[in-house]
């Protein structure tokens, strides 16, 4: 099965930025590949609890940042976020929706070697 990353570095300051990449893995998951969101820098910011549902990507837009996230897990995606860009954030694990696995900046490398591609937004 193919296996395919999306780093999402943008973050609650960009809307506009957040939706494509859990679009993309909800896409790739209908394509029958493995699909991994890692949050990291400004990323981290979309995880903390109740902060999806205040973002779209345009004001008039009837879908929430929420929504693609949820999307994008039913479809059986799977979330990382970065500790360190927590830190940056001033996040903690309890801060975040409980769908996300923290790791360590190490694991971006590793999953960078192991996935088939790789986009970054």
């Amino acid at each position: 099965m193919s296996k395919m990353l999306y780093v999402q570095t943008s973050g609650v300051d960009t809307p506009g930025r957040l939706a494509t990449p859990l679009f993309m893995a909800s896409v790739a998951r209908a394509m029958d590949m493995e699909a991994i969101v890692f949050f990291t820098i400004h990323g981290a910011t979309t995880l903390k609890k109740g902060v999806a549902e205040t973002l779209r990507i345009k004001s008039d837009s009837p879908k929430t940042i929420k929504d693609f996230m949820d999307d994008a897990l039913a479809a059986g995606a799977k979330f990382m976020v970065c500790a360190q860009s927590m830190d940056q954030a001033d996040l903690t694990a309890a801060d975040l929706i409980p769908e996300v696995e923290v790791v360590g900046a190490a694991t971006l490398n590793d999953l960078i070697l192991e996935v088939d591609a790789a986009m970054f937004f």
